[in-house]
């Protein structure tokens, strides 16, 4: 019960701590003048949210690690390596959206890091990622028990990372479109693997990654207060690409990737089908979607911003949940 409490003061912490913050960050972004620009390509009713602010998701970043730095000194948090891989994929890629973004609302456009300069970032990001992580035992196996799979990948699994930090980040970065949908979503995740984390007594400092879970998810309900419909402040690449990439990092050290897939099931749908629309308009000149990514897609149907949103929060929790039927029970 005690690493519930933990959760539970972590979660708490995060989210008094992010509320407080939101106060000083958000004037502060806008003296900054660091507001978004709506590509004009979108549909007509975002282009009023030109000018909103964005890199709001110092907001949620800050708290966690100042909560986890609270937990620590506190003795209530130990330094293992499964914490150190979890807050540099955090920070590093996070860090990387916030270049990103920061070109972009120099350049007063949409266009930031180039990809080749992202890739570069990744790689080097998922090198450190892989060698921690087999200094320290880590196994190279994918294990996916429900059907008898295990396949070691050995020196591969370097590889096999940076697909997963690269994938869910950009997933994640591609569901940024709703006020609160990418937010909600991944608060959602961050629940659903922090609960799975409780059950991975195999994994070294598996406690630690619980809480860390916890404290996202309070930090991310403390963003949502200014992020949701009408959004006062976007999350920007700051806050997606961090949220994505330590999503994979959680699965992957506690041997959950195929629960990553389920949970993330709204990232993937989402992802699939802006892949699925250029695919098709590419090779047969037609549109399976009205619009990509699917949010957009629910906005030409004429549903309401708020209710895409509820309805994807709901699609996503109940994955989560299912998730962690299976990956607790089963």
């Amino acid at each position: 019960m005690l690493i519930l409490a933990k959760s539970v003061l972590g979660l708490m912490l995060g989210f008094f701590i992010s509320v407080f913050l939101g106060f000083i960050i958000l004037p502060l972004l806008r003296k900054l003048n660091f507001r978004q620009n709506v590509s004009k390509h979108i549909t007509e009713r975002h282009l009023v949210k030109e000018g909103t602010p964005t890199i709001g998701g110092l907001i949620f970043i800050i708290p966690t690690i100042i909560t986890m730095l609270l937990l620590y000194f506190k003795g209530s948090l130990e330094i293992t390596s499964s914490l150190v891989i979890i807050m540099f994929v955090f920070i590093s890629y996070s860090l990387l959206g916030f270049a990103d973004d920061l070109k972009k609302i120099l350049k007063h456009n949409n266009c930031g890091l180039s990809i080749m300069q992202k890739l570069i970032v990744q790689v080097l990001i998922a090198l450190v990622f892989f060698y921690i992580y087999m200094r320290d035992g880590g196994s190279t196996h994918v294990i996916i028990s429900s059907i008898g799979l295990d396949i070691d990948l050995k020196w591969l699994y370097g590889l096999f990372i940076l697909f997963l930090l690269v994938g869910t980040s950009n997933a994640v970065n591609i569901t940024d479109g709703e006020d609160g949908l990418a937010g909600g979503l991944s608060a959602i995740a961050f629940l659903s693997f922090g609960i799975i984390s409780w059950g991975t007594t195999w994994v070294d400092g598996y406690q630690e990654i619980a809480i860390f879970c916890f404290i996202l998810v309070g930090s991310l309900l403390g963003f949502l207060v200014y992020n949701t419909h009408p959004a006062k402040v976007f999350m920007g690449d700051t806050g997606s690409l961090g949220l994505g990439a330590t999503l994979a990092s959680v699965a992957i050290l506690t041997k959950h990737e195929l629960s990553l897939a389920v949970i993330g099931g709204v990232f993937i749908a989402e992802t699939l089908s802006s892949m699925i629309q250029i695919i098709s308009i590419k090779k047969f000149g037609k549109k399976i979607f009205l619009m990509a990514p699917l949010h957009h897609h629910f906005e030409k149907l004429g549903w309401s911003e708020n209710d895409i949103v509820k309805m994807f929060w709901i699609v996503g929790f109940m994955l989560g949940m299912g998730a962690i039927y299976y990956g607790v029970w089963l």
